[in-house]
């Protein structure tokens, strides 16, 4: 790692080490090579490309597919004291102008821009004639057409490959399972980069998914513990945001809706009380969140079932990233899962791609229904290594009532593997509840000797061992070949009757003890005697960022000041000792905050 990028780390960032592996990801961009990194939510995937962008020559451009993530980021490296700037359509004319002046002249660091102006012939002729530090691609699963949240323009980032072949080039995503790596890679010529794969875990989150009963009621139970906590609760609807912000309100919480159908600068307006007040709840459909870099998330709930496995960890990864306790909550029920296979069938896309999203959305409720570790299952899905009990899930904490599966799991697995395993989910189902369809008799399956051996379980329940066997990995799902079932290696201890099986009997209700994550626990943090000087530091904080017009985890995360509560620095070298101050920082903030701990250090 070169002094250069260690040095910028403390005196800049005001952190003494690196993470993970943005030690490697830095070094391999700062020297010129192409990189792809996944990295979970607040695991500090900024810094890989910023850092970079400030070890080389000329300006960092960091493509971004939203306007308020570009607002967020230029604003905060600007108040560390970074010359940073943002080109997309909130600019004036003559606002564009200057920026462009400024890129041409070489008096910017880094440049944020939307991937729909970057593929525009002027941009392209404007980059060309600058020197250029490296391309970061943010969001990159954005370019995946099978993933959750694709946008058409990425797949013309190709020509960055082609336009600038000797700039180096990063992607970074936050949510890819391994088809969609690889799409990623070869979408933006990304094949031949050193890949850096994170764990996707994240330990202080705790998940929790429930059987819709009263939604309301369910929602209001879970929200009675977190009174004043800024929170997202999704909804799948537009109304049903608008319906349970409007109820919200009426509960005495503060909530505000947001979906595509409201006036831009009212969403705009939404959004920003939501940074930078304490206490919001914003109620959304899937149009908000990406890119929000709020901290302090302390809950994400939702009330309808997410399509995939790969939206719902995008969206409850919006919870904690400061790394303190923080929930993901969940009730879904059959209305769900109807709607969102309606929305599959009717939608534009290929046979192929309706099954993509028939698979994904299996796997999502084989995580509703698994009895196991629901953190185990997620990480599972992503190829992650995960332990058999996390301690912070409800299946852990609460176990479910199971019922002995193993008998009906052999008659499956075994009826897949004597069907050839080529065919799809209800070709097995009708051959193991003995129906002589077209199908089942031209291929002869009613010889078969698992022919008619499920008579007696029901059809539904058969669907749900199928959905929990392929989460368990049990079977796996040929997407390529139009759906079929086939055995994986750790189905072998099923069938030879050396290993049990036991499923989910019924959904169990939201657990209402208080827990770990619980607003209570957090509490306790702070000491009773500390809470005068933690409420004054905050005050400060507060008085700050609306000084400066920016929210306040800009100025410091509650990380920071809980480490100023715990060290009381009373010079500036000692503040400097902190994590999350730098130079720039100290000089900006320092002396209002030692101000108030000087005080009090002297007081007691």
């Amino acid at each position: 790692m070169s002094h250069k990028a260690l040095e910028i780390l403390n005196s800049l960032y005001g952190y003494d080490s690196f993470r993970g592996h943005q030690a490697e990801i830095i070094e391999t961009v700062s020297a010129g090579n192409n990189a792809l990194v996944l990295m979970p939510t607040g695991g500090g995937k900024s810094l890989c490309y910023q850092i970079p962008s400030l070890v080389r020559d000329g300006v960092g451009v960091i493509i971004s597919p939203l306007i308020a993530l570009m607002q967020d980021q230029v604003d905060a490296m600007q108040q560390l004291g970074v010359k940073a700037a943002f080109l997309n359509s909130s600019l004036s004319h003559s606002e564009q102008n200057t920026i462009e002046q400024q890129l041409r002249a070489g008096q910017l660091d880094l440049l944020y821009i939307a991937p729909e102006r970057l593929i525009q012939p002027y941009t392209q002729e404007l980059l060309a004639n600058c020197k250029l530090a490296l391309f970061a691609i943010d969001e990159a699963h954005c370019v995946s057409q099978w993933g959750h949240d694709f946008r058409a323009d990425y797949l013309s980032l190709s020509l960055l490959q082609e336009r600038f072949p000797n700039i180096p080039r990063i992607a970074l995503t936050a949510t890819a399972d391994v088809r969609t790596r690889k799409e990623i890679a070869e979408r933006l010529s990304l094949t031949d980069a050193r890949a850096f794969v994170s764990g996707f875990d994240r330990p202080n989150i705790r998940y929790a998914i429930a059987n819709k009963t009263t939604a309301k009621k369910q929602l209001l139970d879970f929200l009675k513990q977190r009174q004043n906590e800024a929170g997202i609760v999704y909804c799948l609807s537009r109304k049903k945001v608008e319906d349970t912000a409007n109820w919200l309100t009426q509960q005495g919480f503060t909530a505000l809706p947001y979906h595509a159908g409201l006036p831009a600068q009212l969403r705009q307006t939404h959004q920003k009380r939501f940074l930078r007040d304490d206490g919001i709840i914003i109620v959304a459909t899937i149009a908000f969140g990406m890119g929000i870099d709020k901290p302090d998330v302390r809950f994400v709930a939702h009330l309808d079932l997410p399509k995939s496995i790969e939206a719902y960890y995008q969206e409850t990864g919006r919870a904690g990233r400061d790394g303190q306790p923080a929930d993901a909550w969940m009730v879904y029920g059959l209305q769900d899962v109807v709607r969102l296979q309606q929305m599959a069938q009717e939608s534009d896309g290929s046979e192929q791609f309706k099954r993509v999203e028939r698979h994904k959305l299996d796997a999502m409720l084989g995580l509703c229904e698994v009895t196991s570790c629901r953190r185990k299952v997620l990480l599972n899905y992503f190829a992650d290594e995960a332990s058999d009990q996390c301690g912070n899930c409800d299946n852990c904490q609460i176990p479910p009532q199971t019922w002995d599966a193993t008998e009906a799991a052999q008659k499956l697995l075994s009826c897949v593997y004597r069907t050839g395993q080529r065919f799809g989910a209800m070709h097995v189902m009708d051959v193991l509840q003995g129906k002589e369809t077209d199908k089942v008799v031209q291929h002869g399956h009613q010889q078969q000797s698992t022919f008619g051996l499920g008579k007696n379980i029901h059809e539904a329940q058969w669907r749900s061992l199928i959905r929990q066997l392929v989460v368990r990995g049990l079977l796996r799902v040929d997407i390529e070949g139009y759906s079929a079932l086939q055995l994986t290696d750790l189905c072998r201890p099923i069938l030879k009757g050396e290993q049990s099986l036991f499923l989910r009997v019924e959904e169990i209700k939201a657990p209402t003890a208080k827990k770990a994550g619980s607003k209570s626990a957090r509490k306790a943090q702070i000491l009773p005697e500390d809470q005068e000087l933690w409420d004054e530091l905050r005050e400060c904080r507060k008085f700050l960022a609306e000084e400066h017009n920016v929210p306040p985890y800009v100025i410091f995360h509650d990380a920071t000041l809980k480490e100023m509560l715990d060290t009381m620095p009373t010079s500036p070298s000692e503040m400097l000792r902190i994590g999350g101050v730098g130079d720039s920082k100290l000089e900006k903030y320092g002396g209002d905050f030692l101000d108030i701990l000087r005080r009090y250090a002297e007081a007691s």
